[in-house]
């Protein structure tokens, strides 16, 4: 177990983009929303970005093409992205976090890793988490779920473990215990191949894989393998970093199906360009470099990177580069995930501008 005496809380938002939708449209409430790309009577291209709990029961959720979420719910309420409404409330729930917490490490949009252990005990922090919940609550309108516990992926872990409006804690002696009948998929990072590999060797669970032999594990998947045995065992030494010293911001999904279709592969590639450009700006960086990273089936995996001439924050550029840098992708091979990376960063609130960034490129 973790004997650091740490104490980890993990905030996730209920259906974000969804939820804050529903805030600024009441008679939303109780119905399927889901927030995306236009899904034009089942013909649109693009992916589903969130949906709401009722859409959920539909089985619509993230990553969905929209035309298969059409399919499963064409009575839903289709919404676009509005991310500059998304980026303000974030900004306004991470300072409420920040206000809370010893340190902050804000991982994405809607949700963050909180530093807590001078909190001093589990029952002081599960007080905090429901006076956090309560300030967002009563701040914004919306809800949150909150998991507790020594380590970063047993608090990511818990968040989810009841949703949503959810708080689950799980104190030192709790964590092996709440891991072991859980799947092994619930590990960040245990996509569906490596679930598909440690299926193959009888691990289900994680505290299957906490029984395993870690040589075996290491045979199968090198260094990474002593991680997951460390990390369904209750070992997670890692801290929470503020954002400050990111090197990177990425968006992945994957498909529902493997997709050679170009149309959908664009717009995908679009979707998370400007997820990623939100992420940077919310954050007050610019980039250099932007990345796109192709799996085809049989989880062959590429990237294509470029430098640009200037650091930019600009979605139209970040998603004019990221769909350039697909176009060699669109090949006729079928493809299971797509992922944009941006990277080489400086802070744009302290710089200065430079002439040259109001002449025309």
């Amino acid at each position: 177990m973790t004997t650091d005496g740490r104490i980890i809380m993990h905030v996730d938002m209920d259906s974000f983009f969804a939820s804050v939708e529903i805030r600024r449209a009441p008679s939303l409430a109780g119905r399927p929303v889901i927030v995306g790309a236009d899904p034009k009577g089942g013909a649109g291209r693009g992916v589903v970005s969130t949906c709401s709990y009722e859409a959920r029961r539909y089985g619509v959720h993230s990553g969905m093409p929209i035309s298969r979420a059409y399919t499963l719910c064409p009575h839903g309420v289709y919404l676009p992205v509005n991310r500059p409404l998304y980026s303000r409330v974030s900004d306004e729930i991470m300072a409420i976090l920040s206000e809370r917490a010893d340190r902050i490490e804000q991982v994405s949009i809607d949700e963050a890793y909180l530093d807590v252990t001078s909190a001093g005990s589990f029952p002081a922090a599960e007080a905090l988490a429901t006076t956090i919940k309560r300030d967002i609550r009563e701040a914004e309108g919306l809800t949150c779920s909150i998991g507790i516990a020594p380590g970063k992926v047993a608090a990511k872990i818990a968040s989810d473990y009841w949703k949503p409006d959810g708080l689950t804690v799980v104190s030192p002696d709790e964590v092996a215990a709440f891991l072991a009948p859980l799947p092994v998929g619930k590990i960040p990072g245990v996509g569906k191949k490596t679930g598909e590999d440690l299926a193959g060797m009888g691990v289900l669970t994680i505290g299957d894989l906490a029984r395993s032999d870690v040589q075996a594990l290491i045979a199968r998947f090198g260094r990474s393998g002593i991680r997951l045995h460390r990390l369904a065992r209750g070992i997670d030494d890692a801290e929470v970093q503020a954002r400050e010293g990111c090197k990177s911001v990425s968006r992945e999904t994957t498909f529902d199906e493997d997709t050679a279709d170009p149309d959908l592969l664009s717009a995908t590639i679009a979707d998370l360009a400007d997820e990623v450009a939100g992420a940077l700006a919310a954050d007050g960086l610019r980039c250099r470099t932007v990345t796109v990273k192709v799996r085809y089936r049989g989880f062959e995996t590429h990237t294509r990177s470029l430098t640009l001439d200037r650091f930019t924050a600009d979605p139209e550029v970040i998603r004019r580069t990221a769909g350039d840098l697909l176009l060699p992708f669109l090949n006729g091979t079928e493809v299971r995930l797509l992922g944009v990376r941006l990277s080489g960063f400086e802070d744009s609130r302290t710089r200065q501008t430079s002439i040259d960034e109001f002449l025309p490129s």
